[in-house]
């Protein structure tokens, strides 16, 4: 195994965006790393979110977390290791937030559509988000079209 990775830079003008393919024989350290390092250089310009774990104050990437949300009046972040509270407005984090990434579900809460599992439909009027830890959440009936408009497009 040589630790030269070989690149490919292929320039056509059919792809309106990038495009990136990783072949490796196994899933390793190395693949993980590289997809890391294409995710941190393709979401440069995004910038970490602010929140506290207990009194300190820590900086969490956005692809980090998988939804923010108010509960009992906090602005809570949720990674799918803890949940972290941000004294920034839910309204402001909303425009902070790579909004090709993020959506907002209800009037509480933002998703990371990276981190769904699967959306049901199965429920008339409602959709039920299935996040890739397990947890759920729900589509308020006045944001169902909008979701909807954003899965067409996908």
């Amino acid at each position: 195994m040589k630790d030269i990775v070989d690149i490919d830079v292929i320039i056509d003008e059919k792809y309106r965006d990038l495009l990136v393919k990783l072949y490796a024989d196994k899933h390793d350290s190395r693949v993980d790393n590289i997809v890391y390092a294409i995710e941190n250089a393709a979401h440069s310009d995004t910038s970490p979110v602010a929140a506290y774990d207990g009194g300190k104050l820590i900086f969490m990437p956005q692809r980090e977390i998988f939804r923010i949300q108010v509960v009992n009046r906090r602005v809570m972040v949720e990674t799918n290791e803890a949940s972290f509270e941000s004294k920034t407005a839910l309204s402001a984090l909303e425009e902070q937030l790579d909004d090709s990434r993020f959506f907002r579900i209800s009037q509480s809460e933002i998703i990371n559509l990276y981190h769904v599992k699967s959306f049901d439909f199965s429920v008339s009027g409602t959709i039920t988000v299935l996040f890739d830890n397990g947890k759920e959440s729900w589509v308020s009936r006045r944001r169902v079209k909008a979701l909807k408009d954003l899965l067409n497009r996908v």
